[in-house]
């Protein structure tokens, strides 16, 4: 049984990554501040079914220099994966100082910690939105990624090159990974699936940004996880600076335009969509696609789950966690009408 620090625990996929590995048999320490950014009583939901012998929980800020020192200092962590971020591109574009606390400053801590404490190998999330301004796809790590479009990109390739230097310095080994549009159960409220799906249910109209025309690698949760937790069982080779230091683009290799995205998700809930057309939004990107063709050759990551699987995944989870039953559905569909 090995012992990890699952940064973000109480998020999106830091909860499927810590749930996870509790059900494979290893410890958990989940670690995250539970802020308001989304509603917390979501994120209070997650970590109650985290509940387990092998899990605890602490509630701590990553910007936090002295907490996290201690942190590291009391416990022993075998490897570290790193999923806690402020995360969303829309809201980088005012609110910037969340991004530097918590992707900036609390990466610095948390590479401090691995260092001091000597771990086997620090795991932390990086972002498709480092391709920024980029045209060529699909988009390899081996392309250019100095043009990025948003704060928050701008810090998730800051993390990129923070991780680099410590592994060329402390020899500490670091895999980045390149998160392409995660959706699945127990998401992101602010994230394009969970607010499409609340706004049919309630008859109301969706935002369709770029007129529907943009293009997303749509991944599911648990195919991340899969890549995830494969990637940390392995720490990376020396690469050609002589640092254990590696990036792998994680995503589903197959991107959607948003139009048939939406359409799969009226599919998936029985309703039509009322769309309210709009132009490009600051910071967002035309279209992503992940070139996964080296994380599947070093640790055989394989997506496997159809976009018409993983949206009814998704939807059966929000009509149960909301209490939203198919028939009061259809009585409220029949009232309208």
């Amino acid at each position: 049984m090995a012992t990890y620090l699952v940064t973000g625990a109480a998020g999106f996929i830091g909860f499927h990554t810590a749930k996870r590995l509790l059900e494979r048999g290893d410890a958990v320490v989940g670690l995250d501040n539970v802020n308001d950014y989304y509603d917390v009583s979501l994120k209070e939901a997650r970590l109650a079914l985290l509940a387990h012998p092998n899990f605890r929980f602490v509630k701590l800020d990553l910007a936090d220099r002295e907490g996290m020192k201690r942190l590291f200092e009391t416990e022993k962590f075998d490897r570290v994966i790193h999923l806690a971020a402020q995360a969303g591109v829309r809201y980088s574009l005012t609110n910037p100082h969340a991004y530097v606390d918590s992707n900036l400053v609390g990466f610095v801590n948390v590479l401090e910690g691995c260092r001091h404490a000597k771990i086997a190998h620090l795991v932390y999330a990086s972002s498709s939105s480092v391709y920024g301004a980029n045209t060529e796809a699909p988009f390899s790590v081996e392309h250019r990624v100095d043009h990025p479009v948003s704060l928050y990109a701008a810090t998730k390739k800051a993390n990129e090159l923070m991780a680099h230097t410590y592994s060329h310095l402390y020899g500490i080994p670091t895999t980045g990974l390149r998160f392409f549009t995660v959706y699945g159960p127990w998401g992101r409220p602010d994230m394009a699936l969970f607010g499409f799906t609340k706004a049919i249910l309630e008859g109301k109209p969706i935002d369709v940004f770029n007129h529907g025309k943009m293009r997303r690698d749509f991944t599911y949760v648990d195919d991340i996880v899969e890549g995830v937790l494969r990637v940390a069982g392995k720490a990376p080779e020396p690469c050609e600076t002589g640092a254990k230091y590696k990036i792998y683009n994680i995503g589903n290799d197959q991107p959607v335009e948003l139009e048939t995205f939406i359409e799969t998700l009226e599919n998936a809930l029985g309703r039509k969509a009322i769309k309210n057309y709009l132009p490009m939004q600051p910071g967002d990107v035309l279209a992503t696609h992940a070139d996964v063709g080296d994380l599947t050759r070093d640790v055989g990551f394989r997506p496997s789950t159809p976009l018409s699987e993983g949206v009814a995944e998704f939807v059966a989870w929000y009509r149960e966690y909301h209490g939203v039953p198919v028939e009061q559905e259809l009585a409220a569909a029949e009232t309208s009408g």
